[in-house]
């Protein structure tokens, strides 16, 4: 009679957890309305992985992640920046934009990064806040231009804290 004992699993919710009903779910967050954007810092450039929400992005694949950076001194430096979009009266906007560190070494497959920091930002971004502030000047401009140009709506209806911290003046 030896029966599997049912393991707790984690369950991303999606859509309204209080659809109607005053239950479970409610107060939960969703990750439906964040995206995960990596800055490369050396080659200037923005990108989505959405497999960076379950640590699998394709610069986070084959690479075993240390806690110490100075273990990891050629490292590749990278941003991980967490964005929630939020839908206001006004239309959609950048809610919530915080970014973590990473360094990569492809050639001996390590890397740096801190999970709990990047599970908090993660949190941080869901919560509507803004914290890009410790990135470097280059890799700011470089978000700034990315979110601008996927969609300039969402961009315009945006904060002045996010562009103010984004060094981008009004236009």
């Amino acid at each position: 009679m030896s029966q599997e004992k049912k393991k707790p699993t984690f369950n991303i919710i999606k859509n309204n957890p209080t659809d109607g009903h005053k239950g479970y779910g409610i107060g939960a967050l969703s990750l439906e309305n964040v995206s995960p954007v990596f800055v490369d810092v050396e080659e200037k450039r923005a990108f989505v992985d959405i497999g960076a929400m379950h640590a699998r992005s394709e610069i986070e694949r084959r690479i075993k992640f240390l806690p110490n950076k100075a273990d990891v001194p050629n490292g590749k430096p990278y941003w991980l920046v967490w964005v929630t979009i939020e839908q206001a009266p006004t239309g959609a906007y950048y809610a919530g934009v915080t970014a973590c560190e990473m360094t990569v070494d492809k050639e001996i497959r390590r890397g740096y990064k801190s999970l709990p920091e990047h599970v908090n930002r993660m949190d941080k971004s869901l919560k509507r806040h803004i914290i890009v502030d410790h990135m470097d000047d280059s890799s700011k401009k470089v978000l700034a231009d990315f979110l601008k140009s996927h969609n300039e709506e969402l961009w315009n209806n945006s904060s002045d804290e996010l562009k103010q911290q984004l060094n981008v003046s009004e236009m």
